[in-house]
């Protein structure tokens, strides 16, 4: 009901809610929405490109190297020869990287 009101009273010329509210989703895009959609790309991009040898951290927490990749799974061996298979979707920064910042 607020909603059909609010509508209603745009249609009489106080355009002012409207023009506030198409500024609120704007700012709302380019502070918000935008900066994440392209942290989620270069992340997608990261995995797809992953290499034999790479250090990489998983979502878990655990720093590893890549030992093996096949097409949904990847091989880290996190010691000398304790290696862990887990999900390509659950690789999530390059170690080197992340112990810089």
């Amino acid at each position: 009901m607020n909603l059909l009101f609010v509508v209603l009273q745009a249609q009489q010329g106080d355009y002012s809610f409207l023009i506030m509210m198409v500024a609120i989703f704007a700012i709302m895009y380019f502070f918000m929405i935008r900066p994440q959609n392209k942290k989620q790309k270069e992340i997608a991009n990261f995995r797809k490109n992953l290499e034999v040898g790479q250090s990489v951290i998983t979502a878990g927490g655990i720093y590893g190297k890549v030992k093996e990749i096949a097409d949904n799974a990847v091989v880290v061996e996190i010691t000398a020869g304790v290696k862990i298979k887990v999900d390509r979707n659950s690789i999530f920064a390059d170690a080197p990287s992340q112990a810089n910042k």
